[in-house]
């Protein structure tokens, strides 16, 4: 198999990504705009060969990259990148070479959360009532029927970036002085409730091959806002709901053969699951490490195995729940990390500073944990998260 990586640097993971395909046969071509000599020893030795190019962004330089090694390796079996922000980029050159994979004429079905809308209500899931593109009077007639608070958010985009809760009219005509005019937004009605994700791998075939579930209980909308720190965790088991609902959201989309993240609201007001975002990459925030350390797996090798040698075996099941908790540097802590160590022992799987780019959302350093139960995380989390006052 020939496999062109796109930005096999970036995120961090994406190496390993990289590295699980050449363990598995794949001949790996990267295309990158860091210079060779910046990656990782690990990653230089899975690359058959590296392009770099001047700017990502630059669709001929790709172009030429491709078909450098094209011409080279023979045809492309797969052109990826497993990154949101790519993801145009992916299906354009899956296009121009005929490479397998989602097209350009499917794309913004994955990107648009307004295009999201329709799957969801293939799949028979229930999704938030929303309003593209709203303007003064359009977003009226929306809170009229829906009432205080509602959520405005970029239409196309990931994360929590530019997104806002309005509570009152006065924040709704802030957002609309202030708001970008180049960035096409939805409102959406206010689900105060919990996240839960279906996470896992789909085959060629369209059969699950493995499945997680994380559990956000803050939201990520107000971590980011508030500067604030993170928690979540991956848990041992996948909810028969959330699995049934995951399903046929995958269903719905027709997708194959890929990592897949599906946000869902579980509604605190009637308990009812809601769809929100699906995203055909691995899920971030250092997630799939949480479902190796949950699950015991290498979920790296079982995606590039199931991507070179196709899907076998049924899903396993959890071991440990494990947790994510973040730390700020403008907060004090009640434990220092030495504390901390001390205290919680082997709990502690793993503590690394977390990219810059991604430390609003995401915190400045960050542990990684686990225990036999849902409330042992969480305890743990609050060790971590205590703050002097």
């Amino acid at each position: 198999m020939n496999f062109v990586f796109f930005s096999p640097h970036f995120p961090a993971s994406s190496g390993e990504f990289a590295i699980r395909l050449h363990e598995e046969g794949a001949t790996v071509l990267g295309i990158g705009d860091a210079p060779y000599d910046s990656l990782s020893p690990r990653l230089q030795a899975a690359l058959t060969e590296y392009y770099r190019v001047e700017q990502m962004e630059n669709e001929d330089e790709t172009l030429r990259a491709t078909g450098y090694f094209t011409h080279k390796y023979g045809r492309i079996d797969r052109f990826e990148s497993l990154n949101e922000y790519w993801l145009e980029s992916d299906a354009r050159m899956r296009t121009d070479f005929n490479i397998d994979g989602t097209k350009a004429d499917f794309i913004d079905n994955l990107k648009h959360k307004s295009k999201m809308k329709d799957f969801f209500r293939q799949s028979g899931v229930d999704t938030v009532r929303f309003l593209k593109n709203p303007n003064r009077d359009s977003a009226a007639a929306f809170i009229a029927e829906n009432g205080f608070p509602v959520v405005v958010k970029p239409d196309l985009g990931s994360g929590a970036s530019h997104t806002y809760k309005l509570s009152d009219q006065a924040e709704l005509d802030y957002f609309f002085h202030t708001s970008p005019a180049d960035t096409e937004f939805i409102m959406e009605e206010f689900i105060d409730g919990i996240i839960l994700t279906y996470d896992g791998l789909i085959d060629h075939d369209g059969i699950v091959r493995f499945h997680a579930s994380h559990r956000f209980e803050q939201s990520i909308m107000k971590v980011v806002s508030d500067d604030d720190h993170l928690r979540y965790f991956c848990l041992k088991d996948v909810d028969a709901e959330v699995e049934r609902a995951g399903r046929s959201i995958l269903d719905a989309f027709g997708i194959r053969e890929r990592f897949f993240h599906i946000e869902l609201f579980k509604s605190h007001k009637d308990g009812r699951l809601i769809a929100l975002e699906v995203n055909m990459r691995p899920p971030g925030a250092w997630m799939t490490d949480s479902i190796n350390y949950a699950y015991e797996v290498d979920v790296y090798t079982k995606w590039a195995n199931m991507v070179v040698h196709g899907g076998s075996g049924e899903p396993p099941a959890g071991h440990y729940y494990t947790g994510y908790a973040s730390r700020k540097d403008r907060k004090h802590y009640v434990r220092s990390h030495e504390d901390l160590q001390h205290e919680l022992g082997d709990a502690l799987v793993r503590y690394d500073e977390i990219d810059e780019i991604f430390s609003r959302a995401s915190g400045n350093r960050a542990y990684q944990f686990r225990a036999d139960s849902l409330d042992g995380v969480r305890r743990i989390a609050d060790l971590i998260q205590e703050e002097w006052t």
